[in-house]
């Protein structure tokens, strides 16, 4: 497949364009007051959100070098919801106007790469000053209002707010798609599985399918494992366990 291959003014004007179009479709859901957008699936009918990320993820376009635009938004949309898990719709907006003042400096003459040294400076020293503002969200009410901003719903702010509190910080919250047309909330005293063993042959019961085990030896690890031969790995260093691997 033959490349398209463009330079200076025209490249960075066709990325920018890019850059506007997918910006311009996520900012609209920008803060409380922040409108809804369809979304068509290929498969099933129509999304209607106002996440950032996610209506950045859907945006492709036709036009090669406009898309780089886009896909480099995109982007910063992602890794923004990958390290803090909110903030994409700011994120882009930012995004968008750091590209159009970078592009009007450097047609005017500026130096690309100290421009960029400037803007990481620029960064780290806004990063700085926003850390020293902050007001730290600790009790239930402020953890309900941010909530509430987020779902657009007060119900859901304060479920949440009452879940984040009652867990704490070591806790860990998990959203499922109810049976029924309420929403509620259930606390868990301890860690819960869905099923007992990987394999239900081994089932101790014959009638309720249980598998029980006495004093049995228990790993926890903050990382996630997709299969019981990465725990063994573990487990075999201590010689009390290995025989049991």
């Amino acid at each position: 497949m033959s490349k398209q291959i463009e330079f200076n003014e025209t490249a960075r004007r066709a990325m920018e364009a890019g850059v506007d179009k997918l910006a311009d479709a996520v900012k609209v859901t920008l803060g409380p007051r922040g409108r809804n957008v369809v979304l068509a699936k290929a498969f099933g009918g129509p999304q209607v959100t106002n996440d950032g990320v996610t209506i950045a993820r859907e945006i492709d376009l036709e036009d090669p070098f406009e898309n780089l635009g886009a896909q480099l938004v995109k982007s910063v949309a992602t890794k923004t919801n990958d390290v803090a898990g909110d903030g994409t719709t700011t994120a882009t907006v930012l995004a968008q106007a750091l590209v159009k003042a970078g592009l009007r400096n450097v047609a005017a003459g500026a130096n690309p790469i100290a421009l960029g040294l400037g803007i990481g400076k620029a960064a780290d020293a806004v990063s700085e000053a926003l850390l020293a503002a902050a007001t730290p969200v600790s009790d239930e009410k402020a953890i309900a209002q941010v909530a509430t901003v987020s779902s657009r719903d007060e119900q859901i702010g304060q479920l949440v707010g009452e879940a984040m509190t009652k867990v704490g910080h070591d806790g860990v919250v998990t959203i499922e798609e109810s049976s029924t047309l309420n929403t509620e909330l259930e606390v868990t005293e301890a860690s819960a599985s869905t099923r007992a063993s990987s394999r239900p042959t081994s089932s101790t019961t014959s009638t309720r399918r249980k598998l029980s085990s006495k004093m049995p030896w228990c790993c926890c690890t903050a990382t996630r494992s997709a299969h019981c031969r990465t725990c063994c790995r573990c487990w075999r260093r201590s010689p009390k366990v290995a025989s049991r691997c």
